[in-house]
């Protein structure tokens, strides 16, 4: 993660009230660089922190503990403008954005924060369920959203601030631009190709054009309607699993992980190396259904013994006792 670097607060900044504080932190932050978009959420976080602790204290009054009977009730009670997501995400990112502006101001001790709900990466869809949604579109447009984030890994932020001049048909590129203005390039097949110059055509756009001139809940709200039509369940249905579903394709079919970490924008590799476990998850299907027939959907049995090869009936009792004496 790049960090935005910052001058130091004003000499005199223990006599600021705390909302005049949070208003030179943030000023600070989009003079360096931050997006509008980056200085927003942070805006969001630093109002909870002011509604509970109070915004008209000063700075040379708040300490550790403020810090701590914040989180303490965001915990409780969770965030005051909750913008959909996860309630531990928030908490985590939350806490985040308000440690640093603590730590600008001068509460520089090693503050907790909570780890952020790492299951949302469980969620992917099938091969099929992404054809059905395909399927089920209603428009070019649904058509459009679906492919170009199950098959190039964009996040929906990136999405929506591409242009048409960013697409290179010569080379079946787009240029994007990811956190923090960080530019990379993405790639997309032949069926994309096909959608996108007949999107382009049809809707007359020029270069300067956004490409899909939608929001974020525009774009959500698609994709859950499509989910419907499509028979595919909606909760897991979301610009963000399609990206979950692009990476894990993407290792399933062999790629190295520097290259997916390149294609995804992610600063760091570890953060990649999160969806090796969905793959991880495959081989051990692919294992026991190889060499013990246990059919892929009955693996979730396989950990309470014997007894539950013997309930399946597509494998004989010979077979379940053979199995069993091998692996327990």
């Amino acid at each position: 993660m790049v960090r935005i670097r910052l001058p130091p607060p004003p000499r005199n900044i223990e006599k600021y009230t705390l909302r005049d504080a949070v208003e030179r932190f943030l000023r600070e932050l989009l003079v360096a660089g931050a997006s509008s978009k980056t200085v927003k959420v942070y805006r969001a976080a630093l109002n909870d922190f002011l509604a509970r602790i109070g915004e008209d204290r000063r700075v040379s009054d708040i300490g550790v503990e403020d810090y701590l009977l914040w989180l303490s009730r965001l915990r409780e009670e969770g965030p005051r403008r909750p913008r959909g997501g996860k309630k531990e995400n928030t908490i985590h990112y939350y806490s985040l954005f308000v440690r640093r502006f603590l730590s600008w101001i001068g509460v520089s001790a090693d503050l907790p924060v909570p780890r952020r709900d790492e299951g949302s990466l469980d969620t992917v869809l099938r091969e099929d369920e992404l054809e059905r949604l395909i399927g089920a579109s209603r428009d070019i447009l649904d058509l459009l959203i679906v492919v170009l984030l199950a098959e190039t890994g964009m996040r929906i932020g990136e999405l929506l601030s591409v242009r048409v001049a960013d697409v290179d048909f010569r080379d079946a590129s787009i240029r994007i631009k990811g956190k923090y203005g960080k530019e990379r390039i993405v790639f997309f097949g032949p069926r994309t190709r096909t959608i996108l110059e007949t999107y382009i055509d049809m809707m007359r756009l020029r270069p300067r054009d956004f490409l899909i001139p939608l929001s974020y809940q525009a774009v959500y709200k698609r994709l859950k309607k499509l989910a419907e039509l499509a028979g595919v369940d909606s909760s897991k249905v979301r610009p963000h699993v399609l990206r979950h579903t692009f990476a894990t394709e993407a290792l399933r079919r062999g790629m190295s992980l520097v290259t997916l970490q390149r294609l995804l924008g992610h600063s760091n590799i570890r953060i990649t190396q999160r969806y090796l476990h969905l793959v991880t998850e495959d081989l051990k299907r692919d294992y026991f259904t190889v060499f013990y027939g246990v059919p892929r959907a009955g693996l979730d049995t396989m950990a309470y013994g014997v007894d539950e090869y013997g309930a399946d009936r597509r494998i004989s009792g010979a077979r379940a006792r053979r199995a069993g004496k091998i692996l327990y």
